[in-house]
């Protein structure tokens, strides 16, 4: 196996029934076998990022490409997306929706309500627009799809623009949705909700029409979909991904993302059992780079602050914005330099190729590295940046999700296969992706315990058990 791969087969056996070593891709930048089995391969000359040419057999005039490197399924029949945002919206539900659309090959613009590109989210991550609101007023798109989030919702709710846009796209009878507090706070007062079933966040659920309101975690209604919360964004996501570009891409995309069917149990395994209980504040540090899987740092910042953790999300570029895989571009809160001069509890790295490539090449993320292992504080690694920490001998006699390496195949007594999150001591890794969650909330179930975990899940709208 090249450098930085993982062994697909005991990943793809271990995660699910329903996720076969034929239809998973590597994030790592490998291809198992195909996407599908009925789509069959052919290269595409194109400079990097890869592609390969996927052209469906039943319909050979459509044609998809699929980047290898971010795992995109992009195609040749483009639809058009807006994401608008506000002060307050909430970041999961964003970057979830920005992410996975892309991913199936839509053309996403994500549109700033205020009046600059730049926009606060709802736990603190500072996210930057594509455009402003005002460019996108007179473009026709195949769906408008809103974020919710709390003063997001509002914010979007009293933009009079994205008001016209969203009465027009349901006129016209083209796709639109909205989750969590965004279908009772925004699409409610525009009148966008009669007669039509509709689902949203559980505090808001009063607010719907109460006749046409249902307690699931996807509803759609004609051209109108709902969803519940940030717990459910990836299902929402990918049901809006099926109605644009049909089930077999949406298909494709949730494997690659290790969307889970069910709850398969354990999701978790732990070792060498250790208290992280502290006596202050924890202070967590999340290092990203260009490249960095915006899901993963989105997450591991959103969940753990709603824990109420001191969380500082550091660049190891020049600059204090990152563009993360699918394009998301993140302001993060301190250049690495900056970061190094304090100390944390807690050192994440989230994955990405790139940017664990990035992440391996800065000396300031390597000395904060080999001193949280000297003095016995707690670091981990989600998806690919395991090969940092592996890289940097933090992982030797460590028990982990998978077990990277450039030149071995995963090893058995260290890769614990059938789970997403293992922790061992003072480590923790993760398949990371649409597990990114389940790895946040083991986190916060260390520090403060499975009650706090259980009530940062519920808000999240996500069931989290804990084992």
């Amino acid at each position: 196996m090249g450098s930085f791969g993982f062994s697909l087969s005991m990943i793809a056996s271990s995660l699910s029934p329903n996720l076969t070593e034929s239809r998973l891709i590597s994030s790592m930048g490998t291809v198992s076998t195909i996407v599908d089995p009925s789509l069959s391969i052919s290269l595409v000359p194109k400079r990097r990022p890869r592609n390969l040419g996927l052209r469906s057999s039943t319909s050979p005039s459509i044609e998809t490409t699929l980047d290898i490197d971010v795992g995109v399924v992009s195609s040749a029949t483009s639809k058009k997306v807006l994401i608008p945002i506000g002060y307050g919206t909430e970041e999961i539900e964003a970057v979830v929706l920005v992410d996975v659309l892309r991913r199936a090959g839509a053309e996403v613009i994500v549109a700033s309500v205020e009046q600059k590109l730049e926009v606060e989210a709802s736990s603190g991550t500072r996210l930057l627009a594509d455009v402003l609101i005002t460019k996108c007023a007179d473009q026709v798109f195949d769906l408008v799809a809103l974020p919710g989030g709390m003063p997001g919702a509002v914010r979007l709710r009293d933009c009079g623009i994205l008001e016209k846009i969203m009465k027009r796209q349901a006129e016209d009878k083209r796709l639109y949705g909205a989750i969590s507090m965004a279908p009772a706070i925004t699409l409610l007062p525009w009148g966008l909700l009669s007669r039509k079933k509709t689902t949203g966040h559980p505090a808001f659920f009063g607010k719907l029409p109460t006749f046409w309101a249902v307690k699931t975690n996807i509803q759609i209604s004609g051209e109108l979909t709902t969803s519940r919360g940030p717990g459910t964004s990836f299902q929402f996501a990918l049901s809006l991904a099926k109605q644009l570009f049909g089930e077999t891409t949406a298909k494709s995309v949730e494997e690659f993302l290790l969307v889970r069917d069910g709850y398969q149990n354990p999701k978790k395994e732990e070792f060498n059992s250790m208290d992280w209980s502290l006596n202050h504040t924890p202070r967590v540090l999340i290092p990203v780079a260009n490249g960095s899987e915006e899901v993963e740092v989105v997450t591991i910042a959103d969940v753990l602050r709603r824990a109420k953790v001191d969380v500082t999300v550091a660049s190891v570029e020049r600059s204090l914005r990152i563009t993360a895989s699918q394009g998301t571009k993140i302001i993060t809160d301190k250049l690495i330099g900056e970061a190094a001069e304090s100390s944390y509890d807690l050192i994440i790295l989230p994955g990405g190729h790139a940017c664990s490539e990035r992440l391996k090449k800065s000396k300031i993320l390597k000395k904060l590295l080999k001193e949280q292992q000297e003095t016995g504080r707690i670091y981990g690694a989600a998806n690919s940046s395991s090969t940092v920490l592996l890289k940097h001998g933090l992982l030797k006699e460590k028990k982990t999700v998978v077990y990277p390496s450039d030149t071995d195949e995963p090893t058995n007594d260290q890769m614990i296969a059938g789970v997403e999150v293992v922790i061992d001591g003072n480590v923790i890794t993760g398949l990371g992706l649409a597990t990114v969650a389940n790895f946040s909330l083991a986190i916060v179930s260390k520090l403060f315990g499975y009650g706090r975990a259980r009530s940062v899940s519920e808000g999240l709208v996500h069931e989290y058990r804990g084992n």
